[in-house]
């Protein structure tokens, strides 16, 4: 007696052994999950890397199975070929996901590794901006060379491309100009990967603004700026331009205090005031706190107070804590010694004070 459907009679066998080899699989993965987060558990990169890797492995095991049971299987089964490309498409699919989350698992575990958020973080900043910015420049080298192998495996794809590269010529100009700026930031960011010129949480002065690296990606640079905006700047823009980097070695920081008095300011009381208010601020790091008369002209003088800090924010704070401080015990101590205009009237020196907004 004939099969009523001789195709589905061929299949059946073939499509049994691949049930199984699937299932098979999936009671690996189940199996071996448990196994690996043990092993793994001593490294924070290697736990990484098996958390991240659990998902894309899932498709990625019953998906070999399937292909060693199709190498296995007569040439000559109606379809086989089909099924074969398009099991090898996923499987090539699969693996890009399995690599690019191995990327990811191990970039997780190294920025896990190096907190940055300690008092000390230079060196933590130095390994988090440079496993970011590689991290991500990993994926795309990956994402590309996975969606190349799935063009490969299509025979008309394959034509299509060495005749693409046989008219290459003015097209590969054109496109090279117009993706200039996109491989300008791809090489800028290897750059900043290796050299370092910015790093995480680097506090920058960009285009006149004040703010902080929160953010490196294979394109872009976004600055938290002080008032809580983001200035997104390219990469190339920083290997083109200066810029400032008050982390560059370290975190410490000096700030100035600028303020102009009259002549008949004692300079000795200022400066016990200025270490008196140094050391009652948390913000003082304790390794510089000086006054210095810095500049002076027919109105006045200048004094400029340097104090440091641990980093830049807290010397901000330091700044306008001491600034204010010292305005105070000024006005309070030494009112006439705000600064002043002076005029000669009839031969009679006069002293009309002015505003104390003259003060930096």
């Amino acid at each position: 007696m004939q099969p009523i459907f001789p195709l589905i009679d061929q299949w059946t066998q073939p499509a049994g052994i691949a049930l199984a080899a699937v299932l098979i699989a999936l009671v690996a993965h189940r199996l071996l999950r448990p196994v690996m987060r043990r092993l793994s558990r001593f490294s924070t990169v290697l736990s990484t890397v098996v958390s991240a890797g659990e998902r894309p492995m899932l498709f990625v095991m019953p998906l070999a199975a399937l292909l060693v049971v199709w190498a296995l299987t007569p040439d000559d089964l109606p379809g086989i070929g089909s099924v074969q490309h398009a099991t090898g498409v996923l499987a090539i699919a699969a693996l890009t996901w399995l690599a690019s989350s191995i990327v990811q698992g191990v970039a997780d575990g190294v920025i896990a590794a190096h907190p940055w958020d300690t008092e000390d973080n230079l060196e933590a900043r130095r390994v988090q901006t440079q496993t970011r910015v590689l991290a991500r420049i990993g994926h795309a080298g990956i994402i590309v060379a996975g969606f190349a192998f799935v063009l490969m495996t299509f025979p008309k794809a394959r034509q299509l491309g060495a005749s693409l590269l046989a008219s290459a010529g003015v097209a590969g100009l054109i496109l090279g100009i117009a993706a200039r700026t996109v491989f300008g930031n791809l090489l800028a960011g290897l750059q900043i990967a290796m050299a370092q010129p910015i790093r995480i949480d680097d506090v920058l002065i960009v285009e006149n603004e004040w703010g902080r690296v929160e953010e490196i990606t294979s394109t872009y640079v976004v600055l938290r700026i002080w008032d809580e905006r983001r200035l997104v700047v390219p990469l190339q823009w920083f290997i083109e331009h200066p810029f400032q980097n008050w982390t560059r070695r370290g975190a410490e920081l000096l700030g100035t205090v600028l303020l102009w008095v009259d002549f008949t300011l004692p300079l000795e009381p200022i400066r016990r005031e200025a270490q008196r208010l140094c050391e009652d601020s948390k913000d003082w790091d304790r390794r510089v706190c000086l006054v210095q008369v810095t500049d002076a002209n027919e109105r006045g003088m200048q004094l400029r107070v340097l104090v440091s800090s641990a980093s830049s924010g807290p010397n901000f704070d330091l700044r306008c804590r001491v600034r204010e401080g010292l305005i105070d015990f000024i006005q309070r101590e030494y009112p006439t010694a705000l600064p002043r205009v002076r005029s000669d009237d009839d031969g009679a020196a006069k002293h009309t004070p002015i505003a104390a907004g003259h003060m930096a």
